[in-house]
């Protein structure tokens, strides 16, 4: 007997559809964002390219048919990463591999196997993007692109039926939302094998920052367009904003050398102690002090660096760190992924000055001009008290003519800038300040960080970003210890109350400065509408960072803990998860079996209730009569209504055989059936 018959055609197509193809395309898109930042500039523009081409090739037939085409192509391709890696090993060199031969096997693809492939390899671009970058973005973008390439299967398919569609949208999220259960249910409860979700593959190139062993003039005005995000602030515990500046602290460099300073090349922990030396008489010695606590919440972006930000002063380490020498954090390893801490700080200096950091902290190089020293020592014959000194400097800033300026342009030596130039950026004032005091007897030291921030009324949390970084000074004061004096903002007064973009857009519009962006670009981004935009974008990312990125063991086991099934190995926990996953599947095909029997009882039910009313016609239906064969008989004995009859037999057969009838078609077979018995009576 042939069976030939009865055998499902095998699926020969030459060419890829259009639809699936600009449903997949559309897909392929949504994975460039991760690798125009980490990849070579080639690798995704390749890609788009080969997008290009495929639209012009498909219609016309072209194929890329010749196999030493394609073996030149890919020792092309290889040549190429290898000229732009140095190898082809490593993370980033294997994925932009990867990108090249699926931007050949898109010029390749035509039958429905290689469309299938091209699909796989698009949710192989998904994780591997996943891989380059974890921030709320690439999801985003990664997560369209997953949606998209099942839309593009499904299209796939369904072929190219008219109204086709919405129906494959509304297919794949259908899926999306079956499978939602089980996502949740496996990021919350299976056992974590590393911190977070948050990790980093490729080798890590440093973050653009401002922060080195070394401050030069130049290199904190580099940053001041800098959108790039340092850090966030919460400040749990509190129903108001800290009032006053705020100055994050970050490093504090000790050795002077004019326009030049230079943190300790290995950090030094702070002693649990001090205690004055005698050779300096006791007047050294600080009074207590009342000031306020502060507790922040800091999520710190990766810098590649040990430094790690607080407010003020911190008042003892963090887990993971020390407390430095100077009253800053200084990671014991390098910050290569998001790290969030808690930590509390102070405005007062708790710490007492030794001879050898007084010696440390009054040291100034041999190179300095005589009429950069005259100058500080003039102040300390004006006045013999400390704070005279530094106000009578303060005093020469703001009224000999110095500008701020994001540009100010390179510097031979401390004179230029003191009696010439006067033109300059934060690291120059603080600079330049810290080695007067040095000359005018005053201890002093240069603190690097960061300046107020962008405050997020949404998401209750400060945003500091790379623009913000700054330099200030300290000064060792004997009745109130070390004490932060900011010569910036005697030459810009405003700037320590706002942030850098701010403050910048303040004195635009105050015609003290050029604009530095179109002014209708400008006024956009000023507007209401693009600022509550904006912070509903900061507010989703840090929400993404801190609740589903840092979901670390430590947070996994709060919540079992406070669900009341305290983990007891990760060998049970994934029992208990297995089990409960089997138990929603088995609840699921329940639920679709019972959908499905009582569609199947509705459409008999219907059937039933047509064949009685034929049979009131005459033609009654024999127990072991089939449809096909009643219906037949039954149009010859009622030619009037041949036409409906054939129609209701015909969707009944769908109904009851068919694999996936559509919903709304046994809504027709109801209607259908109803109204054939009241055309028949008129």
């Amino acid at each position: 007997m042939s069976t030939s018959n009865t055998r499902s055609p095998i699926r020969t197509d030459t060419s890829i559809p259009r639809r699936p193809l600009l449903w997949m395309a559309a897909a392929l898109l949504f994975t460039l964002p991760p690798f125009f930042d980490s990849l070579a500039i080639w690798v995704p523009w390749l890609f788009l390219v080969s997008l290009a081409l495929k639209f012009w090739m498909e219609p016309r037939g072209y194929r890329l048919r010749s196999i030493i085409l394609k073996l030149l192509l890919v020792a092309t391709a290889l040549t190429t990463i290898f000229v732009s890696y140095g190898s082809v090993r490593g993370v980033e060199a294997g994925i932009s591999l990867l990108v090249v031969l699926m931007s050949l096997k898109i010029l390749e693809a035509h039958t429905a196997r290689e469309f299938r492939v091209m699909v796989l390899m698009g949710w192989i671009l998904c994780l591997c993007g996943f891989f380059l970058s974890q921030d709320f973005a690439t999801a985003i973008c990664l997560l369209i692109t997953f949606t998209l390439l099942l839309v593009a299967l499904i299209q796939f398919h369904r072929g190219a039926a008219p109204g086709a569609v919405w129906p494959p949208l509304g297919t794949t999220f259908k899926l999306l939302l079956q499978a939602l259960p089980l996502m949740v249910l496996f990021f919350l409860l299976f056992p974590r094998i590393n911190a977070a979700l948050r990790f980093e593959l490729r080798p890590f190139r440093s973050a653009n920052t401002g922060f080195s062993d070394r401050l030069s003039p130049g290199s904190i005005a580099a940053l001041a367009n800098s959108s790039e995000i340092a850090f966030r602030a919460e400040f749990p515990g509190s129903s108001t904003r800290p009032s006053g500046p705020m100055y994050w602290r970050g490093v504090v460099m000790w050795r002077c050398n004019g326009m030049e300073w230079r943190a300790p090349y290995t950090p030094r922990p702070k002693a649990p102690s001090s205690t004055p030396d005698v050779a300096d008489s006791g007047a050294l010695s600080v009074q207590p002090s009342n000031a306020k606590e502060i507790q922040q919440k800091i999520t710190l972006a990766p810098n590649g660096a040990r430094w790690m930000f607080a407010l003020d002063r911190p008042i003892k380490a963090v887990p993971g760190a020390m407390l430095a020498r100077g009253d800053y954090l200084s990671s014991f390893q390098p910050i290569r992924k998001s790290r969030r801490y808690d930590v509390v700080s102070s405005a007062s200096s708790r710490s007492e000055i030794t001879a050898k950091e007084r010696a440390e902290a009054l040291e100034v190089p041999a190179s300095i001009s005589p009429a950069v020293r005259d100058l500080a020592h003039s102040w300390t014959v004006q006045s013999r008290d400390s704070r005279g000194v530094v106000s009578s400097a303060l005093q020469f800033f703001r009224t000999q003519g110095f500008s701020y300026s994001l540009t100010p342009g390179e510097y031979d030596d401390l004179e230029e800038f003191l009696f010439r130039r006067r033109v300059g950026f934060c690291e120059h004032y603080a600079a330049s300040f810290g080695t007067l005091m040095r000359l005018a007897g005053i201890p002093a030291r240069v603190v690097v960080g960061y300046l107020g921030g962008e405050y997020n009324d949404l998401g209750d949390f400060f945003l500091v970003r790379q623009a913000d970084t700054h330099a200030w000074c300290e000064v060792w004061l004997p009745e109130n210890g070390w004490t932060r004096v900011d010569p910036t903002s005697a030459v810009a007064p405003g700037r320590a109350s706002l942030d850098l973009t701010s403050f910048l857009e303040t004195r635009v519009a105050s015609g003290q400065m050029g604009a530095r962006r179109n002014a209708l670009i400008a006024q956009l981004l000023r507007s209401g509408l693009f600022t509550n935009v904006r912070f509903i974008w900061q507010t989703l990312s840090y929400e993404w960072d801190t609740r589903l990125l840092a979901f670390d063991a430590d947070v996994q086991d709060v919540l079992l803990t406070s669900m009341g099934i305290a983990s007891r190995g990760p060998v049970f926990l994934v029992v208990q998860i297995l089990l409960v996953a089997i138990a929603l599947l088995a609840i699921y095909f329940a639920w679709m079996q019972l959908r499905t029997r009582s569609r199947v009882d509705r459409v008999k039910a219907l059937y039933e209730h047509f064949c009685r009313k034929i049979a009131r016609l005459g033609v009654p239906r024999d127990p072991c009569e089939g449809p096909l064969n009643f219906t037949r008989r039954a149009a010859q004995s009622l030619p009037n209504e041949s036409n409906h009859i054939r129609q209701i037999a015909d969707t009944y057969i769908l109904l009851r055989y068919a694999a996936q009838p559509a919903p709304e078609m046994l809504e027709s077979f109801a209607k259908e059936v109803n109204a054939f018995g009241a055309r028949t009576r008129h």
